[in-house]
């Protein structure tokens, strides 16, 4: 519908004719107020019905439907002052759009066909209204499906367009991309076990830092760090526990309920009667669980060869996660491990997208696992100056975007989240919390711990994200920040963040008070947070941050939860992790 090489904008100079002077490719305005308004049409063809009248047949400059006007010769109208071909304008209607059903995702295209100089308008279904598809925004807000059924039915009279795109509806094929979906949630974190725990004491303001009393701790310079309050080896089967790490103990126990949370039954894929080659599972992890390794060593100093476990190599490795969850449930589709640092959870939760996008699973668990709470890499991280001091009876000692931050505070768990090809989860009738829309990569190749402090590979993530769930950065109305309170990665983040939104005021959180930082868990466990976000339209707020720093420049959510609002349906979850590892995720609000 918009102008093409046989549709040229055509310079409008009118004048006055009689209509006995038009002829065919004539650009018509039957009155003074016509050509005022550009309500122009072309002449395609004359008949004289008299030695007083003529009759002429008019059609939109730019395409649409034929009407005749019966004038009479002397009759004053006025031309544009240059013809057009008239078999390039085409003969078309609008389709009436009374009985369509509307889905997010349609699209329509409307153009003001009587106007030469006119500009195709678009808009995008989403969260149940029409938005303009465009950086600008609609001034006008949200359109409704009775408002686009009105275009259409009024579109032919007015000499409009109007053209209706319906989402297509893909086969769960191995060839073109899918719609993927979040249809379940699990956590185990420094709140409790399961997500209610961590929505309750996200929303309530609780954190889960705790001060480190074993032994093992003693002497460290740094004794607080957000660990799990329960010992998850007694939620699960003695025999299973023994053969698994810290970190795999959570990832099963995430996994098993976000299986349960989708609807599928105890057990696995075989009780839930999927094929276990078209289901998936995707773990982020940075070690795992390192304490294996390290007491494997102490033993081999103080025993000898034959103090050392056999199973010491198997639960040392940060896949261990991953094929503990796949054992567990009995998926053999894939079981991939990714470990990017702190950008790992979130990484692995994009791959898993993509595998279901394009046909290799149907079904995936995704997420992260991590169990680093240990002396070694305590001390390594003190070493670093990289942990915040403090004593978490007064609060969190982490505070993020704030004034006071002084370094981030090393936590554990895990998050995992069921994904599953759209047609996969509405052919079951599963209950869906949103659409894994998207998700962006980048690298800052500036240093091997500091983050750039330009942002500008930060930003780069963010656009991505943005440009693969098919959105405008105006869509984006809320962001779940990865902010670990250190003092340089907040402001780069910040400024990234400034920089792609553009000014507008987009409500950022940021979890690492409540949770501590859970390195390479931390993606799977803020996805986790921020699909709750959205389906629950309740920003939680930040803990820890009781003045904001002014450099930061963010509408950052404190003190309490804030309702989620806006005309956008994006919702961003961040990850940056050493070595200039950024992953952004992008979720959709679903109608």
């Amino acid at each position: 519908m918009a102008h093409s090489p046989e549709t040229p904008e055509v310079p409008i100079r009118p004048y006055a004719v009689t209509a006995a002077e038009v002829v065919p490719g004539d650009l018509l305005a039957l009155s003074h107020e016509d050509a005022v308004r550009y309500r122009w049409h072309v002449v395609t063809h004359t008949l004289p019905e008299s030695p007083e009248v003529i009759r002429v047949t008019l059609r939109p400059p730019l395409g649409g439907v034929d009407h005749e006007e019966v004038l009479r010769r002397e009759q004053r109208v006025t031309v544009a002052g240059r013809r057009m071909d008239v078999a390039a304008v085409p003969l078309v209607s609008s389709p009436a759009l009374d009985g369509v059903e509307f889905r997010d995702g349609d699209r329509l295209r409307t153009l003001r066909a009587v106007d030469p100089r006119a500009e195709e308008v678009a808009y995008v279904r989403r969260w149940g209204a029409w938005h303009r598809d465009s950086a600008e925004g609609d001034a006008a807000g949200p359109a409704s499906d009775d408002d686009v059924r009105r275009w259409a039915a009024a579109a032919d009279r007015e000499g409009d367009l109007v053209r209706h795109e319906p989402r297509p509806v893909r086969a769960a094929e191995a060839t073109g991309a899918r719609r993927v979906v979040v249809t379940g949630l699990g956590a185990v974190t420094p709140l409790g076990v399961g997500t209610a725990e961590l929505w309750d004491g996200l929303l309530e303001g609780r954190h889960g830092i705790r001060e480190l009393t074993g032994e093992e701790f003693a002497g460290m310079p740094v004794r607080i760090a957000g660990t799990v309050p329960v010992d998850p080896a007694g939620l699960l089967p003695r025999q299973t526990a023994r053969r698994m790490n810290r970190a795999a103990q959570f990832a099963v126990l995430a996994a098993r309920e976000a299986w349960a949370d989708a609807g599928y039954a105890d057990g696995g894929t075989r009780e839930s009667g999927l094929d276990p080659e078209r289901v998936g599972v995707s773990l982020g992890a940075i070690l795992g669980d390192a304490s294996v390794l390290v007491g494997g060593d102490r033993k081999l100093r103080e025993r000898g060869p034959r103090g050392v476990s056999p199973l010491t190599t198997p639960m040392t490795v940060p896949s261990q996660a991953a094929s503990q969850v796949s054992l567990d449930l009995h998926i053999t589709g894939e079981a991939r491990t990714v470990t990017s640092a702190c950008a790992s959870g979130t990484e692995a939760i994009g791959q898993a997208v993509d595998r279901i996008r394009y046909g290799r699973v149907d079904v995936a668990l995704a997420g992260g696992a991590e169990a680093v709470v240990t002396p070694a890499i305590m001390a390594s991280f003190a070493a670093m100056r990289a942990l915040a001091e403090g004593d978490p009876a007064d609060g969190s000692p982490s505070h993020p975007f704030a004034k006071d931050r002084d370094g981030f505070v090393n936590g554990e768990g895990a998050g995992v989240l069921v994904l599953e090809s759209e047609e996969h989860a509405r052919a079951r009738g599963a209950r869906v919390y949103c659409e894994a829309a998207g998700w962006g990569l980048s690298a800052d190749a500036h240093h091997v711990a500091a983050p750039d402090p330009s942002g500008d590979g930060i930003a780069l993530a963010l656009r991505r994200a943005v440009r693969d769930a098919g959105g405008e950065v105006a869509d984006v109305v809320h962001v779940n920040a990865h902010a670990t309170a250190t003092v340089d990665g907040d402001l780069a983040e910040a400024r990234a963040l400034r920089g792609v939104l553009g000014g507008r005021e987009v409500p950022v959180t940021a979890l690492k008070g409540h949770l501590g930082h859970l390195q390479g868990a931390a993606g799977g466990v803020e996805a986790v947070a921020a699909v709750l976000t959205l389906h629950h339209g309740v920003v939680p707020p930040t803990v820890g941050c009781g003045e904001v720093d002014e450099a930061i420049g963010l509408d950052v959510v404190r003190g309490e939860p804030r309702v989620l609002t806006g005309a956008g349906d994006l919702v961003l979850s961040n990850s940056f992790g050493f070595g200039g590892h950024n992953a952004v995720l992008a979720l959709r609000r679903v109608a």
